[in-house]
């Protein structure tokens, strides 16, 4: 009788991440830095250009949380859970923008000097 190579191990939890509790988030953060890695650059070279990247990322991962939340909160008929899921979607885009713009013109204006 042959023996296994490696003994009976416990498989791992398999951990699925909703999109309630941040899998949009994960999802539209990936697909906005992809999107925006190479748009108008050949590719991300210098300190401006990885911001640009970062800030759009998180920027596209608050926007698609916000949305599903907010589509959930519809199909619930929950609009006043869908105004706010917006609401606060479009500020936290906003924050990021402030947050991260003003870091990356500072940066650039270092870089013109």
């Amino acid at each position: 009788m042959r023996t296994p190579i490696l003994p009976h191990l416990p498989s791992a939890p398999v951990v699925t991440v909703s999109r309630a509790a941040g899998g949009g988030f994960v999802q539209g953060f990936v697909a906005a830095g992809c999107v925006s890695a190479f748009q108008d650059h050949p590719a991300p070279a210098c300190a401006v250009d990885l911001k640009r990247v970062l800030r759009h990322a998180l920027q596209g991962g608050a926007a698609l949380a916000a949305g599903s939340q907010a589509a959930m909160a519809v199909r619930r008929q929950d609009y006043t859970g869908a105004l706010v899921a917006t609401a606060a979607g479009a500020a936290g885009v906003l924050l990021i923008e402030r947050l991260l713009r003003d870091s990356a013109k500072a940066v650039q204006e270092k870089k013109d000097v």
